[in-house]
C-alpha cells in the first residue's frame, strides 16, 4: 500500500434526484477520485431505500478506493435529498451498513439543504438559499437550524425555477386570452418551446416531472426579462420570494454570511440584481456572498470536519444526524 492508503480515509456522497456522486479521499489532502450515478435512490413506503443506496455506492466506493490506494474509510457522510422527511430507514440501517461492509466508524447523514449550506458557506452562522428547481433556505447561529419554503411546487417553493416557469406560462396563457397581465413575448416562446398553449395542460398535469418541466421555462422568462416588463416582474417577485425566505432563517445578530446556491444563479443578473437589492433591504445586518461550493463539497468538508473531531454544525436527526458506529 503506498501514497494515500497509508492513513484512514472518508467518502462523501451527494444523493439527489440525478443521481449519486461520490468522493473519497484522506481528510487534510482533498477529494483523491470522484464517482457518480445517473440512477436516483429509491423511495417508497419506508422513505429512501437504503438498500438500494447500498446496492449503488459500494461497487462505486470499492473502484474507487482501489483507484486511489486508500485502504479503509474511517468516515462517511450521506447527504441526501429528502432525507428531513424521508429519511427514516436511512437513520435505522445506513450506518451499519457503511460499518459493516466498509468498515467506517464515524457516519454523519445530512440533508441536501445542510450539504448545500456547508459547500455554500462552510461551518459558520448565516443563511443560505438553495434554489434550483425547488427552492429551501436553510439558517443556523451554530446551535440550532432554521429552514423556511421546500414545500414543493404545489404548496411553496416561492422563487424557484418551477416558480418561475409556472408564473412566466400563465402570463404566456393570459396574453393568449386577452387578460390583464398577460405577456406576448412570453406568448411566443412559450408557443415555441411547447406548440400551441391550449395544449398546455394535457402536455404537463400528466407528468410526473412537471416541476422540472415548468423550471425549463425560466430561462426563456429571464431572456425576456430586458424587454418585458411582465418577465422582468416575475423575476423581482421571484428576488423577492428568496430574499424573504433567507430572512426568515438568518441569524438576527452578528454579522452572518448570506449566499444563494443552485442552478437558478445561472438566470444571472435579470435574477441577480433584484435578488441583491431585496437582500440588502431585508438583511441589512448580513454580508452577502458568493457560495464556495455545490452539496458534494459541503459533504467533502462535513467529512473533514467529522474526520478530524472538530465538527460545530447543530446535530439534529432531521438535518445532520451523527452516529458513531463500530467494525463488526
Amino acid at each position: 500500500m503506498t501514497g494515500a492508503g497509508a492513513e484512514p480515509g472518508f467518502l462523501a456522497v451527494d444523493s439527489g434526484g440525478s443521481g449519486l456522486r461520490v468522493v473519497v479521499g484522506v481528510a487534510g489532502r482533498g477529494p483523491s477520485a470522484q464517482g457518480q450515478s445517473r440512477a436516483p435512490v429509491r423511495t417508497g413506503a419506508r422513505g429512501i431505500d437504503p438498500a438500494h443506496l447500498m446496492g449503488q455506492l459500494l461497487p462505486m466506493v470499492r473502484a474507487l478506493m482501489a483507484e486511489t490506494e486508500v485502504g479503509e474509510l474511517d468516515t462517511a457522510v450521506v447527504g441526501a435529498a429528502g432525507f428531513a422527511s424521508l429519511g427514516g430507514a436511512l437513520r435505522a440501517e445506513l450506518p451499519g451498513a457503511l460499518a459493516r461492509e466498509l468498515g467506517v466508524r464515524a457516519v454523519a447523514l445530512a440533508a441536501d439543504a445542510v450539504t448545500a449550506y456547508v459547500g455554500a458557506l462552510g461551518p459558520r452562522t448565516g443563511a443560505v438559499v438553495a434554489a434550483g428547481t425547488g427552492l429551501i433556505a436553510l439558517g443556523t447561529d451554530l446551535t440550532s437550524w432554521r429552514r423556511a419554503d421546500g414545500w414543493g411546487h404545489l404548496l411553496g417553493d416561492c422563487g424557484s425555477g418551477a416558480w418561475i416557469g409556472r408564473a412566466g406560462l400563465e402570463a404566456a396563457l393570459r396574453a393568449h386570452d386577452g387578460r390583464d397581465g398577460g405577456s406576448a413575448p412570453l406568448l411566443t416562446c412559450a408557443e415555441e418551446r411547447f406548440g400551441p398553449v391550449s395544449g398546455l395542460p394535457g402536455t404537463l398535469y400528466p407528468r410526473a416531472d412537471r416541476p422540472a418541466v415548468l423550471a425549463s421555462f425560466a430561462p426563456q422568462v429571464a431572456a425576456s426579462a430586458a424587454s418585458d416588463p411582465v418577465a422582468a416582474g416575475i423575476l423581482h417577485a421571484a428576488a423577492r420570494h428568496m430574499a424573504e425566505s433567507a430572512a426568515a432563517v438568518c441569524p438576527p445578530g452578528g454579522e452572518p454570511h448570506v449566499a444563494v446556491t443552485g442552478g437558478l444563479v445561472k438566470l444571472g443578473a435579470p435574477l441577480l440584481v433584484p435578488l441583491a437589492e431585496e437582500l440588502a433591504r431585508r438583511l441589512p445586518h448580513a454580508r452577502h456572498v458568493p457560495a464556495e461550493g455545490d452539496p458534494l463539497h459541503g459533504a467533502v468538508r462535513l467529512a473533514a470536519e467529522l474526520a478530524a473531531g472538530r465538527l460545530t454544525l447543530p446535530g439534529d436527526e432531521a438535518m445532520l444526524y451523527v452516529v458513531p458506529t463500530k467494525r463488526d
